[in-house]
């Protein structure tokens, strides 16, 4: 039962019968909703939702790489890139998925 991919349509099928509003319309909430944390981030802004967690962004300074092909030392530019810290709440019901997870690596 576990360790199954959950899309953005399955979600918005679920919201939508949860609630009773029209798939249409919870696709478009979901979707606003996600725009908005892309959007808040690309500006720089940290998106905190209580007890699921926080999304920032953070610079990752220049650093030297080796290309493994060649062996050659390559520059790579600093870039910006998306974190995210678990809330506590979604890192509770996390560890309760652990029975879950590891009878599913048992077989």
């Amino acid at each position: 039962m576990g360790n199954r991919t959950i899309t953005k349509r399955e979600l918005c099928e679920r919201i939508a019968k949860r609630t009773g509003y029209a798939q249409v319309i919870t696709k478009e909430v979901v979707q606003l909703f996600l725009d908005e944390i892309i959007d808040e981030l690309a500006k720089g802004n940290r998106m905190e939702f209580r007890n699921f967690g926080v999304f920032d962004t953070r610079l990752q300074p220049a650093r030297k790489a080796r290309n493994p092909r060649t062996d050659e030392v390559v520059s790579v530019p600093p870039k910006a890139v998306v974190c995210f810290k678990v809330g506590k709440t979604m890192q509770n019901h996390a560890q309760s998925a652990m029975s879950i997870l590891g009878k599913a690596a048992e077989t």
